[in-house]
């Protein structure tokens, strides 16, 4: 007689177990490596679907879950730096369902937003911002009678930024209780990890190592000499096997470094380091794409990947070559005019991939500078180079110029001193979202006494516009956006442009009249086709051409000015201040990037929301057309 054996239903994964960081703190500790391998797993299928950053989460998986193991989040405050390192957290978070909408339309932000999730406690996206609001919670949590702890998640190279500093050493100056985690990722700090490092940040963050410290501290400190003797012999100890002396000097009790995948020897060092008081800093060493052998063998590369699309069978046709990217018109442009130009200096704060001077920077080795993530450095350092006879040129996305407003106000221009900014990702950048959108240089630009601001309408203006700034003497800018240009033949020649001279692209009927600033201009162009209107590309917003304008505004009974950056004090508002000044009787319409902040999503789809594409300026023109004829009817 034959018996069936009843079919096991196959376990429920663990990781679909853990929808929260309670849930998480439920589950036994020798759960957690195969908690760990599920969660990268995961975040490898997410992020092949909808593209992202993905070697720095990679690298966290371990921490993320010793992190959401130990602490009471979301009670006690968990800041990540930057966001690349999120994923993990977001899905650990109860976003795990919501990962494949991650930097589309309505979907996950790309960093953490305060607006996203109570988990989120800090809204970021520029880098080496984590120390200081950290310390600002433990500081309220102070000032409220509030037991929580605050923790902020820091890489090795947001540590290069001064910001980082600042806040360190204000942390020890008000004996925060604040714990720093600095991800090493990069091993550029120290590689001495193993057993015996381990085994030492065990020891020295237990509570009975404190114990004894402060005990001994109260017999010894009676003593001055042996007090002294213990203390150096304490530090001599901790120096063999730790790069301490930088963040103890600072004030900060240091505890590392110790491997960052090994997850008995995080969650145990955490759990001593929970309840200790005063600054603590503890140095994980981290594998950058961890558990992904193509991200652990090209860290760069795989920093951020795109969306990972099915092989397509092989066609025998021969596909077209994509225009290039504005960046490598740049980096063409730089190694071009270095070769002619002694002189010439090439800057960038952490950015040479992405604003394309590796050519540059392996052509002219001694004429390149890579000052790690300071902007405010980088801006200060060419006014320094500036100075002394040379000519900088800072290659840095609007985002991060911000960062350096105060230097390229008080260092460059007050001075007028002869820089040229090459500011790439200018406007609507797509899926980074609002903290990376350039929005904002052309009002923050133009206010700037002496500042020369160009917005090239394509690649070969841009490389144009480049070689103007650099011919100019003084401070200039040169504008342009993310992504590729639309596929017009790029001189290879030096030549420059006059500055402050436009130029008209259409001539249209006497009614309307588009002032186009930047690479609107094609949008501009097919609205003006169907409106009959003429279309200027007006190339420079300061100095501004006030002969065209006021050509136009003669000519024409509806001026309409179009940038891809903010309205308010944008390139329309220049517009309308010189008519004003003039008292040019015209009615005018600003078309640009309105007052908010404009959330993620595909550039054509931002362009559309803002009502930047062809459909969206024509539509805006007859609803002001349809406005006008109303009101002289009344």
């Amino acid at each position: 007689m034959f018996h069936t054996i009843p079919r096991q239903r196959p376990e429920t994964p663990l990781l679909d177990r853990v929808n929260s960081p309670e849930q998480l703190r439920k589950l036994e500790s020798n759960q957690l490596p195969e908690l760990t391998d599920q969660l990268r797993e995961y975040l490898l299928y997410c992020v092949g679907q909808t593209g992202g950053h993905f070697g720095a989460g990679l690298g966290v998986v371990e921490l993320t879950v010793a992190l959401h193991y130990i602490f009471d989040t979301p009670n006690d405050r968990l800041v990540w730096d930057v966001g690349h390192q999120a994923y993990p957290h977001k899905i650990l978070t109860g976003r795990r369902e919501e990962m494949l909408t991650l930097r589309q339309r309505d979907g996950l932000a790309a960093f953490p937003r305060r607006s996203e999730s109570s988990y989120d406690t800090f809204g970021v996206g520029h880098s080496s911002t984590s120390i200081s609001a950290a310390l600002g919670m433990a500081i309220a949590a102070r000032m409220q009678n509030v037991e929580r702890q605050a923790i902020a998640v820091i890489g090795d190279g947001a540590m290069t930024a001064g910001m980082a500093f600042e806040a360190l050493n204000h942390a020890s100056d008000v004996n925060a209780n604040l714990l720093v985690i600095l991800n090493d990722n990069d091993m550029s700090i120290s590689a001495n990890v193993g057993g015996l490092s381990n085994y030492f940040a065990k020891l020295l963050s237990s509570r009975a190592y404190h114990n004894m410290r402060e005990g001994s501290r109260k017999v010894l400190s009676t003593i001055p000499k042996a007090w002294e003797l213990a203390v150096r012999t304490e530090e001599h100890a901790k120096g063999m096997f730790a790069p301490s002396t930088l963040f103890e000097e600072l004030g900060f009790n240091y505890i590392g470094p110790i491997d960052g995948h090994n997850l008995d020897v995080l969650t145990a060092t955490l759990h001593n380091m929970r309840d200790l008081k005063g600054p603590q800093f503890l140095h994980i060493v981290t594998q950058k794409g961890h558990g992904f052998a193509p991200a652990e063998q090209d860290p760069i590369g795989y920093h951020a990947i795109t969306k990972l699309e099915p092989e397509a069978p092989v066609k025998p046709t021969v596909t077209k070559q994509a225009p290039p990217k504005y960046s490598n018109i740049f980096g063409r442009w730089l190694v071009d005019m270095a070769e002619q130009e002694p002189n010439l200096a090439g800057i960038t704060p952490a950015m040479k991939d992405g604003s394309d001077l590796i050519e540059f920077s392996q052509r002219f080795p001694d004429r390149y500078f890579d000052v790690a993530i300071a902007e405010q450095h980088a801006v200060t350092l060419a006014a320094g180079i500036a100075c002394d006879g040379g000519k900088p040129v800072v290659a840095i996305y609007s985002t991060f110029l911000q960062r350096g407003y105060d230097q390229l106000i008080h260092d460059v221009a007050v001075q007028d001193l002869d820089v040229l900014f090459a500011i790439d990702r200018a406007g609507l950048v797509g899926e980074d979202g609002p903290t990376h959108a350039g929005c904002y240089d052309i009002p923050f630009l133009r206010c700037v006494p002496g500042m020369v601001v160009m917005t090239p309408a394509d690649e070969n203006e841009t490389r144009l516009m480049l070689s103007t700034g650099y011919y100019h003497k003084g401070p200039a800018t040169v504008r342009y956006p993310r992504g590729n240009g639309i596929g017009v033949n790029v001189t290879t020649s030096l030549d420059s442009l006059p500055i402050g001279k436009g130029e008209i692209r259409r001539k249209g009927n006497r009614g309307i009249a588009i002032l186009a600033f930047g690479t609107l201009l094609q949008n501009a162009l097919q609205a003006g086709e169907m409106l009959d209107a003429s279309v200027a590309n007006m190339r420079f917003v300061k100095p501004i051409d006030e002969e065209l304008i006021r050509s136009l505004a003669l000519q024409h009974e509806l001026l309409v000015t179009i940038e891809e950056g903010a309205i308010m004090g944008g390139a329309g508002s220049a517009v309308t201040e010189y008519l004003m000044a003039e008292d040019l009787r015209v009615s005018v319409l600003n078309l640009g990037i309105p007052d908010r902040f404009i959330e993620h999503g595909k550039p054509t789809e931002l362009l559309k929301e803002c009502g930047l594409d062809a459909d969206g300026i024509i539509a805006a023109i007859k609803q002001r057309l349809s406005t006008s004829k109303q009101n002289k009817a009344i």
